[in-house]
């Protein structure tokens, strides 16, 4: 495995036990995300992606007290017109690498997950907040509206009728209601984070990488499809894996009582 490309340090990467954490970097601005950092998650992301035989796992987290307070509004831009903004939402940068990621991927949620950083965390798979998260989408206070995914992902997460309520209201909502809603998938204290993320991953690291993905695409694309069209899409995915390796090893391991060797093929 080659190792993560070099960054300016405002995001890290480590790699344990085939988990990879993307670690937000830039605590002293509650890890407000600059162009930057953008760039740095765009490679860190497209290197996790290219090694995905050793990378099981992509973790994503923040330093200090915040997993993200949002888009660094003290970044100035040259202003776009329609057009231009438009078609720079359509090549998207690494949100659509991170929702692409071959490999499945946790946000881990402490303190400030705001604005961007929530819709960040709303393109992962799974989210697991600490006790002391506090997550809400402030945009329409500022002019602005969720236009990272929020406005699409959240009420398909959670429901058309709490996510007007979150944006519209641009209320913050604590872990604990969080849960409730579906937001997140797990609370645990702020002091077991760190663990619970590496373990999370290291279970899923150890499942076949092809069965993975492709439950992922069952479930995300099968939400837009009907049913019968769903279960078409169900079956003929198993069908794919039936011709691989690891769906022979998984049964094979299981009658000779040993833990499987995933291979990814």
């Amino acid at each position: 495995m080659s190792t993560p490309p070099a960054t300016s340090g405002l995001v890290r990467c480590e790699v344990r036990n085939a988990v990879a954490t993307i670690t937000l970097n830039r605590p002293e601005s509650l890890n407000a995300l600059n162009r930057e950092m953008r760039d740095a998650l765009a490679a860190l992301l497209t290197w996790c992606g290219e090694n995905s035989d050793t990378v099981r796992a992509v973790v994503l987290a923040g330093a200090g007290r915040a997993f993200c307070a949002g888009q660094d509004l003290r970044e100035e831009e040259e202003p776009q017109s329609a057009v231009s903004s438009i078609e720079g939402k359509r090549r998207g940068d690494f949100q659509a690498l991170l929702a692409g990621q071959p490999q499945p991927t946790i946000a881990a949620l402490h303190g400030y997950v705001i604005g961007r950083g929530l819709e960040v965390a709303l393109t992962c798979d799974l989210r697991i907040a600490a006790e002391d998260a506090r997550l809400g989408l402030p945009e329409v206070a500022l002019g602005m509206i969720p236009a990272s995914g929020g406005t699409q992902r959240l009420p398909r997460l959670i429901g058309e009728a709490r996510a007007l309520h979150l944006v519209l209201t641009a209320e913050r909502v604590d872990a604990a209601t969080a849960l409730e809603w579906g937001l997140v998938t797990r609370v645990v204290a702020a002091a077991e984070l760190a663990d619970a993320l590496q373990a999370m991953g290291e279970r899923l690291a150890a499942h076949a990488p092809l069965a993975l993905r492709y439950a992922r695409r069952a479930i995300q694309e099968g939400a837009g499809l009907s049913l019968m069209d769903g279960l078409h899409l169900e079956a003929a995915l198993a069908g794919v894996l039936r011709t691989t390796h690891d769906r022979a090893e998984g049964p094979r391991a299981f009658r000779e009582k040993r833990p499987p060797r995933f291979i990814g093929a």
